[in-house]
This record gives structure tokens, C-alpha cells and sequence, in this order.
């Protein structure tokens, strides 16, 4: 029991990073109705990227800026391909993906694992050394992504990608350009995704071009475990994505648990599937209760 709570606080620094990672997976899965798989390669190269510049002595805080800047750049590369070249957004993001993987061997001149190890090492913002300041730093980093995000997406800007997200073709009627919304979500979606690898990286102390695999199951189920638990008392778009960083949290802690309890490390891949698969179908089946249930009365009538 001890072991647990001595792991608790890693747990939760962890859960805030990967909860800013589930933000960009929201936007697209959420906001846009687009199913995005770049996220497993921008996330690496978020982290290859700052662990790049910060061995190179660039400060750490330009270096986080830059791997943001990069991120958005791979989201950029997916828009084009599924809006001016009509590739169906799945496929599209997997083909950016695929390509990151190339990219980020080159960004670390073909080494699979590099260290983070600036010049200063005060500089680093955050490491498992030291978890209470990385609760802070990664806490803060949430609190001001979320303030952007709540101000951006009530511009004019904003609503628009919004309400592209909820009817692409009513959207074109009214003259609103769906093209560049959807390129525009996908930068920002993957931008934040970088920016979390960024933090990951920096966090655990290397950047590993493997480190974003299986990014998009996280994200996917930090997003629906937000969803269902806090739901129905989250209304406000800013406490939605709060409740999406509680998601992250939620499920590191209970990947802890789970552990703890004996479970094989390697087996957790396969409980995040299962657990996004569970709470994905349960509205669909709380649907079809919902319509027997009319049926029978109908019936009954």
C-alpha cells in the first residue's frame, strides 16, 4: 500500500501530460467529428524535437515553442492531405504518421533514444525527480492551454470550426470555409499533442521515437472517462476540457492500481482498448435500452 501512494504523485504528473495530449485528441474527435491518427507520431516528435534543441543548449522554454510549432506542422501535413488531396482523414493521419516516423529518426540524426540534457539543468521544467514541481509546471501548462482554448474557440474563428465540426455541409451553405477549419483544427489539435511530448519527454528524463505509440487509445480514453464521469455536472466547454485533464489522471491512477494488484505491464496497451471500447458502446446501448423501452410502452398502449 505504501509502493501505491509513493507512486500517486508520478501518476497524476503524468495524467495532467497525457490530459493535455486527450485536449488535442478532443478537438479533433470532439470538436471536428475527425478521426485523427497522426498523434502517434506527432507526439514522438514533440519529444525528439525539445530533447534535440535542449541538448544543443537552446533555451528549454524556445525549445518547448518549437516542438508546439513542429506539432502543428504534422497536423498541417494531415489537413492537406484530407481536404486538397481527398484522402479520408483516417488514412490520411496514418500516412502523416508513418512519415513522422521517418522524420523523427532524421531530427535525431537516427538515434531511437535521446536523452534530455540541457546545458543547465535548472532549465528543465519538469522531471520525476522532483514531483511536486512538475505537478505545478504541468498544472500550469493545462490552466493556460484551456484559458486559450475557451477564449479561441468563442471568436468567430472558433465557432466556425465548431460549427464545421457539427454539419460540414450546412457550414459550406453559409458560406464558412470547412477547408481551412478542418487544416485549422488539426494544426491545433496536433500542435498540443507535440506540446504534451515535450513535457513527457522532459518528465521521464529522454525522448524515445516510439514514445507516442498507442497515443490516440490514451487520448481516446482520458477524453470518454472525462466524458461519462463528470458529464452531466460539466457543462461549460472550458470544464469539459478540465474534466478531459481529470480523464487523463483517472487513468493513470487506476493503470497504478492495476499494477499494483499484479497485473502485467505489458497487458496495459490491451486494458486501455478494453476500456475505451466499454465506454464507447455505452451510450449506443444505453440508446437501444432507451428505444425497447419506447417500444414496450407503445406496445402496452
Amino acid at each position: 500500500m505504501v509502493s501505491l501512494l509513493a507512486s500517486m504523485p508520478g501518476a497524476i504528473a503524468y495524467g495532467i501530460i497525457w490530459g493535455i495530449m486527450a485536449i488535442g485528441v478532443y478537438i479533433t474527435f470532439r470538436v471536428l467529428d475527425v478521426a485523427d491518427l497522426t498523434v502517434d507520431g506527432s507526439m514522438a516528435t514533440g519529444g525528439i524535437v525539445l530533447a534535440v534543441l535542449a541538448k544543443n543548449g537552446v533555451n528549454i522554454y524556445l525549445a518547448v515553442a518549437i516542438a508546439f510549432a513542429v506539432g502543428c506542422l504534422a497536423g498541417l501535413i494531415t489537413g492537406i492531405f484530407h481536404t486538397f488531396f481527398g484522402i479520408p482523414a483516417i488514412l490520411a493521419g496514418i500516412l502523416t504518421q508513418l512519415s513522422l516516423y521517418s522524420i523523427n529518426l532524421r531530427i535525431s540524426n537516427k538515434n531511437s533514444n535521446v536523452p534530455v540534457v540541457a546545458r543547465n539543468l535548472k532549465q528543465v521544467l519538469l522531471t520525476s525527480g522532483d514531483n511536486t514541481k512538475s505537478i505545478i509546471v504541468c498544472v500550469l501548462f493545462a490552466v493556460v492551454t484551456i484559458a486559450i482554448l475557451y477564449w479561441f474557440f468563442g471568436t468567430e474563428l472558433g465557432s466556425s470550426i465548431r460549427a464545421t465540426g457539427n454539419n460540414q455541409a450546412m457550414s459550406r451553405a453559409n458560406g464558412i470555409n470547412t477547408r481551412f477549419n478542418v487544416i485549422f483544427g488539426l494544426v491545433i489539435s496536433n500542435g498540443l499533442v507535440a506540446l504534451s511530448g515535450a513535457l513527457y519527454a522532459q518528465y521521464q528524463g529522454f525522448a524515445d521515437i516510439n514514445m507516442g505509440r498507442g497515443a490516440i487509445v490514451i487520448g481516446l480514453a482520458a477524453v470518454i472517462v472525462g466524458e461519462v464521469i463528470f458529464g452531466k455536472i460539466f457543462h461549460n466547454f472550458a470544464l469539459t476540457l478540465v474534466a478531459v485533464v481529470f480523464g487523463g489522471i483517472i487513468y493513470y491512477i487506476v493503470q497504478n492500481i492495476v499494477v499494483w494488484l499484479g497485473l502485467d505491464a505489458n497487458d496495459l496497451k490491451l486494458l486501455s482498448a478494453l476500456v475505451v471500447a466499454l465506454f464507447l458502446g455505452i451510450p449506443y446501448w444505453k440508446s437501444k435500452v432507451a428505444s425497447k423501452t419506447v417500444k414496450n410502452k407503445e406496445v402496452k398502449e
